[in-house]
Formats: structure tokens, C-alpha cells, sequence
């Protein structure tokens, strides 16, 4: 069954199109945007299923977000408020002055030898010069990739690897609740692990934060570099040339580069601003994630910006900075009509102010409508969200890959009635379908692979980066005309899709997408541990945590706490402190199938207490009841 159609209104005639007269429908959402050649046709199917959209249009995606507001008389409107709770600061840019540090940024990467498809890595904590940075990169066509300043040195020489920048840009560091975090340490060790490093980094020197670039030969200073720029011109690339490389956890341990494109993507950061969100120009729009994700990178800095909106950048936690009333804080200072944050936010605010004592410190009487999104909203948060702000609360499912909402309640379009535990139904230009493992569509209300018909719509990955095999085979191979999700759930007979989890090895921690097979490596390596697994289990608070169980080589001899120290510093520095690794559980032998594959999906049906059917595959069944027996008694 399709996640759609309801037999009229805004949004049936909408999907209809989309799916029906898909040239039409995405030609006509194009117009919303500034070309330099407008396109004469949307999609090329020419090589599926590589598709690509807007083939021979071209624009600059820079020029979209800030020069036409400019030009348009609006220079004078705020474009970007930077609230920082940790040093405590708030600086506003207007379009004006946001134009004039991105064009000359974009000036000192071009005088360094930055041209059009070179790639750029941005390692930096949550302040202006990241969205800066971005931007820059924008307008001389140059493809950022932005690494989350959490990620320790390995993960970030990685994606350094991989993407064969010409420049680094960092900061000295970013600021945590009771700790300040070093950057330029980190950034030193992943040069130094990298085979062909590249030639120019530049830092943006934080004086809450020890370290500069100049105790180390060659790097350059943010501001001098900027001082000294000519202002670049924008750089005008085809619609199907990469505007970014978002690089994302996989199931093998290697990160896979998500790419996605410059006119595609501007025409689906700004249908959904409108349809979505229901935000235009001079609105205000706050969105409660880092630029290091998905979430950051299009409704932090691009979506808003490309509708002339007014976006926030936030540099805090929902609690601790100072308390749990911070959102409500930016809220009322700021005037924010929309929030969009993830329920792990949400969670944390109820735990620490259950009868919501800070709200009735504030004003936030500007908020409409409250959007959740990274993880599923559980609907015990749900309830208390609305009936704590009185506002609609929109959840809306997205992924890394597809950039923006596959299902949401389009609040611009036509606002639906709210089924608590459903992002609602699908947005137009994505067919969702529930499948069983053998690609069969089933009934209503019959869990199954959630699959999306190709081709995706605009703003969706166009691949990964120099790796078309992987791509096909992570996403395209399973129901072939599919694109897999990884997800299951369900549909309703009203069309709702309900989505309950991932169907692969990659977890969602706070939002957060992570390979516990990159997690299982780093525990693997200790020299006490045989063999492991790590798996995901419910959590309160987060979503999901990582928890691992080891099995102990013969003979060895340590004690549970000090290997759990152990292995947690070593999850810590290996991958960073974002996996949030604590729980490690000794266990005499790990349940296998007579192949030797761990049977890692009953092992978290155990930890989560939910009805498990032993597999027929299964080695031994003792083990897996004395499995059973261990997890219960560390409880």
C-alpha cells in the first residue's frame, strides 16, 4: 500500500502530481529559484539508476541563499543569529554582512588554489564561521564536507582519506558543558594519518579555547586570511555538479560519502520551507541540531537562508546551559516562530523540569508549531510536547541520504490530523511502500521494509562519492526499482506510515546514525577481548545506546570494571564521545547461527525484554539462555 492519497485536497493533488506528471510538478517548484540557465527538462533517467535532476540547468547555490536578498533590497534583514550559551554571546549578521565574510572567505580559499570541485573539509564547533565556511565553498563551486567536531582524529583522517580535500578549515577548539574541547590536537594526528594531507588549513582561533595556528608551520589564521581577501564572484556550476560530501556511518565501518547536488538541492531545500514548515522570508526559524549533520546543513544554513528567512545557530544544550529553560530562553529572545529539534531534546527537558517550572519563566508565545525529527517521537513525548507548549507538534522522518522529509504533516500545504507515533504520510515525489523480504507489497498495517520507488525525488543523494558500486549495493540492490531505507514499519489503512526502527547494524544514538560495527572494531582490538558485539537497546532518553558484550580470551585475567574503563576510553577516542559507549556485560560465549553469524537482532530483542522466536539457525541454545540470564541479572 502507497503512504498516500486521501481522495482530495492541497496535498492529494500535490502527491498526485508529483508522482503522475513529475516534469511538471518539479519544473514548476524550480521557479522558486534563481538559474543562471534555467532547466528545460527535470529528470534524466538516462542512466538509471543514476538520476539526475535538472540536467542541463545551472545556478550558485550561494547566490540563492544570500546575494538575491541582497539585490532584492532586503540587506538590511537579519540573516543568521548566533546565540552561544557557553561564553555567553549573541551576534547577529544581516544579509548584508553575511554576504560580505562568506564572499570574502570564498576569496581567501580561491587565493590558496581553491577551484570549482575541489573539496573542502570543515571540522568546526557551532558558530558563525562554520555556516561561513559553507557558504564560501558554495559560491566558488568548491564541495564542502562538513566532519561533526566531535568525531576523534581516526574518524576525521577518514573522511580526510576519502575526500582528498585542498584545505582543511577548523577552530581551536569548540566548548561543553564543564569542558573545553581541543580541536587542533585532533586535527594534527588525522594529517598526520593520512597519506596525502592536504596543503593549507585554516583556523579560526577562539580565545575560550587554547591553541592557534601559529604554533603549527603553515597554518593560517581565520581572521588575517580574511583581512586580507578580495571578495570572490560567484562561480556558476551545473545543477548536477556536488554541492556538499556528507559522510555517514556504514554497516562495514567505512563512512559513505552521501553527495548531494546544487539544483536539486535548492529546489528541494525550498519547496519544503514553504510546504513543510511553512516559512518564508523574514521569518524566524530555529533548528536545534549542529551543522555536522544533515539536519544542520539544511535547516540551519541552507533552507532558511534560501527563502530569505531568519535562521539561528545555537551553541548549547537543551539542559545544563544553564538549565532546562534554554530553549525557552532563545525562544523569547529571538522571537522564534518554528523549533525543529530532535525528541532526544525533548526527553532531556522533561527529565530535568518534569512540571515545567522554567516555561513559566518565558514568553513564547511566538512559537507555532514545534518539529521533531533524527529519531522516532515516541508518543509519551509527543503528548507532553503539546500539551506542555500548546502549540502543534510535528513529527516528519528523514534520513542523511534523502536530505529532507520522506513523511511529514505538510504544515504549508495542508495541515493533517496527528497520529501520535506517525511522521503522517509521504511527501510528494516519494513513493513509500512496505515490503516483505522478498519485495512483495503487504496489507495495511503489516510490519515490513519500508522501500521508496525510484527514481527519489529532487535534494536526495545523487550517490556516494567515487563509489557507484557501494551505492547500488547499499541502497538499490535489495528490491531492485527500490530505494531501501533500512527501516521497518508499517502503514495504516488512512495512508499514515508508522515507522519502528532500523532493520540493519546502524543505530541511532540521539539522532545520531553510528556503526556499531565501527564500535565492535575499536572493542575487539583490546587485548582481554576474543570476540564481540555491540547492539543497539532502547533508551529513555536517547533513543537507543550502545551496549557491549565480550567474551574473554582463555586465561586472561581482569576485572569487569577496569576492562570497562578500558574500552570505553578506547570508544571514546577512536570513534568520540558522540557514541556515547558505557555498557560492556562479560559473557561467557556470544549465540551464533551454524555459519557463525552473531545473532545480534535476538540479543537486542533480550536487552529490550521483548517475545524473541530462537532461531532454527541457532548453534546452541544454551548459550543464548545463558545469555538471556546475564543480561538480566546486570540489570
Amino acid at each position: 500500500m502507497s503512504a498516500v492519497e486521501p481522495r482530495s485536497g492541497a496535498y492529494a493533488e500535490a502527491f498526485r502530481q508529483s508522482i503522475d506528471e513529475p516534469e511538471k510538478f518539479w519544473l514548476d517548484a524550480a521557479r522558486a529559484v534563481d538559474w543562471a540557465q534555467f532547466p528545460t527538462r527535470a529528470l534524466d533517467d538516462s542512466a538509471a539508476p543514476m538520476y539526475r535532476w535538472y540536467p542541463d540547468g545551472s545556478l550558485n547555490t550561494c547566490v540563492n541563499a544570500l546575494d538575491r536578498h541582497v539585490a532584492a533590497g532586503r540587506g538590511d534583514q537579519t540573516a543568521l543569529i548566533y546565540d552561544s550559551a557557553m561564553v555567553p554571546t549573541v551576534r547577529r549578521y544581516t544579509y548584508a554582512e553575511l554576504l560580505d565574510q562568506v564572499s570574502r572567505f570564498a576569496g581567501a580559499l580561491a587565493e590558496r588554489g581553491v577551484t570549482a570541485g575541489d573539496r573542502v573539509i570543515i571540522y568546526m564547533p557551532m558558530i558563525p564561521e562554520a555556516a561561513i565556511a559553507m557558504l564560501a565553498c558554495a559560491r566558488i563551486g568548491a564541495v564542502h564536507s562538513v566532519v561533526f567536531g566531535g568525531f576523534a582524529a581516526k574518524e576525521l583522517a577518514a573522511r580526510i582519506e576519502d575526500a582528498q580535500p585542498r584545505a582543511v578549515v577548523t577552530a581551536s577548539g569548540g566548548l561543553e558543558p564543564g569542558r573545553v574541547v581541543e580541536y587542533l590536537p585532533m586535527v594534527n594526528r588525522a594529517l598526520e594519518l593520512v597519506a596525502d594531507p592536504p596543503a593549507t588549513v585554516i583556523v579560526k582561533d577562539r580565545e575560550q579555547v587554547p591553541g592557534s595556528a601559529a604554533e603549527r608551520p603553515g597554518w593560517l589564521d581565520w581572521d588575517t586570511v580574511v583581512a586580507q581577501a578580495q571578495p570572490a564572484e560567484p562561480v556558476t556550476v551545473a545543477a548536477t555538479d556536488p554541492l556538499y560530501i556528507l559522510y555517514t556511518s556504514g554497516t562495514t565501518g567505512k563512512p559513505k560519502g552521501v553527495v548531494r547536488d546544487n539544483g536539486g538541492h535548492a529546489v528541494a531545500m525550498t519547496w519544503s520551507m514553504r510546504n513543510v514548515y511553512d516559512i518564508g522570508a523574514g521569518d524566524i526559524m530555529w533548528t536545534a541540531s549542529d551543522v555536522g549533520w544533515v539536519v544542520g546543513h539544511s535547516y540551519i544554513v541552507y533552507g532558511p537562508l534560501l527563502v530569505g528567512a531568519t535562521t539561528v545557530m545555537y551553541e548549547g544544550k537543551p539542559v545544563g546551559t544553564p538549565d532546562a529553560g534554554a530553549f525557552w530562553r532563545v525562544i523569547q529572545e529571538h522571537g522564534v516562530r518554528a523549533l525543529f529539534t530532535a525528541p532526544t531534546a525533548l526527553r532531556a527537558v522533561r527529565k530535568a523540569d518534569p512540571e515545567s517550572a522554567e516555561l513559566e519563566k518565558y514568553d513564547v508565545s511566538t512559537l507555532e508549531t514545534l518539529f521533531a525529527a533524527g529519531e522516532r517521537l515516541d508518543p509519551d513525548t509527543y503528548k507532553w510536547a503539546r500539551h506542555t507548549l500548546e502549540v502543534p507538534v510535528i513529527d516528519h522522518w528523514w534520513q542523511t541520504e534523502t536530505g529532507w522529509a520522506i513523511c511529514a504533516n505538510l504544515t504549508g500545504l495542508e495541515p493533517m490530523p496527528v497520529k501520535a507515533g506517525s511522521p503522517t504520510v509521504a511527501v510528494p515525489g516519494y513513493r513509500v511502500r512496505i515490503v516483505d523480504e522478498h519485495g512483495a507489497e503487504v496489507p495495511p498495517n503489516t510490519e515490513g521494509n519500508i522501500v521508496i520507488g525510484l527514481p527519489l525525488p529532487p535534494g536526495t543523494l545523487t550517490g556516494l562519492w567515487h563509489d557507484d558500486e557501494r551505492y547500488v549495493g547499499s541502497y538499490l540492490s535489495a528490491y531492485p526499482g527500490n530505494y531501501a531505507t533500512g527501516d521497518s514499519g508499517y502503514i495504516d489503512e488512512g495512508g499514515y506510515v508508522f515507522v519502528l526502527g532500523r532493520s540493519d547494524d546502524v543505530i541511532n544514538v540521539a539522532g545520531h546514525r553510528l556503526s556499531t560495527g565501527s564500535m565492535e572494531a575499536v572493542v575487539a582490538s583490546h587485548p582481554a577481548v576474543a570476540e564481540c558485539a555491540v547492539i543497539g537497546i532502547r533508551d529513555s532518553l536517547k533513543g537507543q545506546r550502545p551496549s557491549g558484550y565480550v567474551v574473554l580470551k582463555a586465561g586472561v585475567d581482569i576485572a569487569d570494571d577496569t576492562l570497562r574503563d578500558e574500552l570505553v576510553a578506547m570508544v571514546r577516542d577512536q570513534i568520540g564521545a558522540v557514541a556515547t559507549f558505557r555498557d560492556v556485560t562479560v559473557v561467557p560465549a556470544l549465540p551464533k547461527t551454524r555459519s557463525g553469524k552473531i545473532l545480534r537482532k535476538t540479543m537486542r530483542q533480550i536487552a529490550d525484554h521483548e517475545q524473541y522466536t530462537v532461531p532454527s539457525t541457532i548453534e546452541d541454545v544454551a548459550v543464548l539462555e545463558t545469555l538471556e540470564q546475564v543480561i538480566r541479572s546486570a540489570e
